[in-house]
């Protein structure tokens, strides 16, 4: 069996899959993407096709060495996300090959339910409680909200009061024995952080995600010895090299991507690590239904597994969603808050092939929005 074509899809709302099919006919889907440069990652898959084309589809390990070392510029967000995307292809081809899911080829399940999240926004506050009401209805025992819109280099006490009362809010709604995990995304310094986080404590978030950019993860240590919540990131880091330096720090979550951090191989190996460093995993994933799939098949097999992020009813996703290009949903119905496992052989979902390549002829050129300040400074997204 060897590897015959490789196809990429740009595919609305802000997504980009990946086609991989083997001289036998078996079919891996990927979804390499990194939102925002859906278009530069389409280019890094076709240049990196040219090293998988005719090679062995069951090889991964061997692949994935070749693939993310075999040049002598590496790393970065649009490399590693090519990369998870035809990593993930390539398990779902040897699922397939071998009549397996992908979580029995990792050692077999730990679990029989994951509990997944819902998104709420919160940056529209006014909207807030009847966003988590409808998600509680829904059986979620969970959601994750922004903590806040554009914010001041240092925040000011009513900005550090609105994130104050955004939470309480939403504990009020979610009552004590739901959770709500809250995003910083990267919007507040550390020296905001520290102050926001021990206002936070009392309405006990499940997690703070990303108290400060990446590029500062060296401030990591201060704020996990002075925060009373527990901390979270990864979500733009992209290999075990990067993550051990805040697992080092002593965050409490690592949140690996399955289509930038190098796919189902790395994200396995990033579990493996943080378990050593007593931190659990929840990936992350905002974004289509092969992401999430692989995303799953981790989880069913990973011990240190937390809970999982999905994108129905999110925010971007106007027109096409989670469901829009599966022929069948029941690996996505998520009951009481969890979903189920399955024993689908690959990622466990079958892709609707006529409406990735009608929605290809469209494409999509989706970019997130700038921000800035009132004094017409740049501010973090």
């Amino acid at each position: 069996m060897k590897i015959a074509r490789i196809e990429t899809f740009l595919v609305p709302p802000r997504w980009l899959f990946c086609r991989v099919e083997t001289d036998d006919g078996l079919v891996g889907w990927g979804e390499p993407v990194v939102e925002g440069r859906a278009e530069v990652v389409r280019g890094a898959v076709e240049v990196l096709s040219e090293l998988l084309v005719g090679q062995d589809p069951l090889r991964i390990e061997d692949h994935w060495q070749v693939l993310t070392r075999g040049g002598f510029y590496r790393g970065g967000p649009v490399l590693s996300s090519a990369v998870a995307g035809l990593d993930q292809a390539l398990w779902d081809i040897a699922g397939q090959a071998y009549g397996a899911p992908v979580h029995a080829l990792l050692g077999g399940p730990v679990r029989d339910t994951v509990r997944v999240y819902a998104w709420v926004g919160g940056d529209e506050p006014s909207r807030l409680r009847e966003q988590i009401t409808a998600q509680v209805e829904a059986g979620f025992t969970a959601v994750k909200m922004n903590a806040a819109g554009a914010t001041s280099p240092v925040a000011t006490a009513a900005e550090t009061a609105a994130v104050v009362a955004r939470v309480a809010a939403a504990r009020e709604v979610l009552g004590p024995d739901r959770d709500v995990a809250v995003d910083f995304h990267g919007r507040f310094t550390a020296a905001s952080a520290r102050r926001v986080l021990g206002e936070l404590a009392p309405l006990h978030p499940l997690f703070v995600e990303e108290p400060v950019v990446p590029e500062q993860s060296h401030l990591l240590p201060g704020l996990v010895t002075t925060s009373p919540v527990p901390l979270a990131t990864g979500e733009r880091l992209y290999s075990r090299a990067e993550f051990l330096p805040v697992l080092t720090a002593g965050v409490a979550v690592a949140q690996p991507d399955l289509s930038h951090a190098g796919g189902i191989s790395e994200v396995r190996r990033i579990a493996s690590l943080a378990e050593t460093f007593g931190a659990l995993l929840a990936p992350h994933c905002p974004l289509g239904p092969i992401a999430l799939a692989a995303s799953l098949q981790i989880a069913f097999a990973t011990p240190n597994f937390l809970i999982q992020e999905q994108s129905r009813g999110i925010h971007y996703n106007k027109d096409t969603d989670l469901l829009s290009y599966v022929v069948d949903p029941e690996p996505f119905r998520f009951v009481d808050g969890h979903a189920r496992r399955g024993d689908r052989p690959g990622l466990g979902i079958t892709v609707d092939e006529a409406a990735v390549r009608a929605a290809d002829r469209t494409g999509h050129a989706w970019r997130n929005p700038v921000w800035r300040h009132p004094d017409g400074s740049f501010a973090e997204w």
